[in-house]
């Protein structure tokens, strides 16, 4: 089942960058954390605490039959369940335009973890602009694959307002790792225009 939890995180960058990023037997708390693979194995390979929040019943299913901790709530309802600086990460993956309120739990995630991190989804990639410019209508991309009728997220912005609303709510951005296919070098020196997914490591 691990080999399995590993092959599956392969297809996801953004959860591989998160999986170097934790260190070895650290407090780790993933908001979101679907079927758990990345808990899975950082867990097996870093000895970490464990411990995820999902709403999906299929997905808590799957988290507990890889032996990962894993409490059923709503992301939109708050972290009050969880003290100050009890965790030393706490994960949010490409979860954020999803939730109704992100400003809230970034609050709410700074409060409760030592550090953040935050994989976003760009609407600034140069794909998205091109579709919004040329065909005016909601683009779909790689990254951003669902009709805008049928898609989960609700607050799509760019990685620049990423950081004013950190910038807002007096929040440090440690680290910024924008990631692309076969356009990582121009991500890395343009991330808003081509970087289709960012990494941030945020912290109060």
């Amino acid at each position: 089942m691990l080999n399995r939890s590993k092959k599956e995180l392969q297809n996801r960058q953004d959860l591989m960058i998160t999986a170097d990023i934790i260190t070895n037997k650290a407090s780790v708390l993933d908001l979101g954390c679907g079927n758990g693979n990345l808990l899975h194995i950082l867990k097996a390979e870093k000895n970490i605490y464990a411990c995820g929040v999902e709403i999906e019943q299929n997905k808590l299913l799957e988290c507990v039959k890889k032996g990962v901790p894993v409490i059923h709530s709503d992301l939109n309802d708050g972290l009050d369940d969880f003290q100050d600086n009890s965790f030393d990460f706490v994960v949010l993956s490409q979860t954020i335009q999803a939730v109704h309120r992100p400003d809230k739990l970034i609050e709410d995630m700074v409060r409760v973890g030592k550090k953040v991190i935050i994989s976003f989804l760009n609407i600034g990639y140069f794909t998205s602009r091109f579709q919004l410019t040329f065909y005016g209508k909601m683009p779909v991309t790689n990254s951003l694959p669902e009709l805008w009728y049928s898609t989960p997220n609700i607050h799509l912005a760019t990685i620049c307002d990423f950081r004013n609303l950190c910038i807002e709510k007096g929040v440090k951005i440690t680290e910024e790792i924008p990631f692309g296919t076969h356009l990582n070098i121009l991500a890395k020196f343009w991330p808003n225009m081509f970087a289709p997914t960012c990494v941030f490591i945020i912290e109060k």
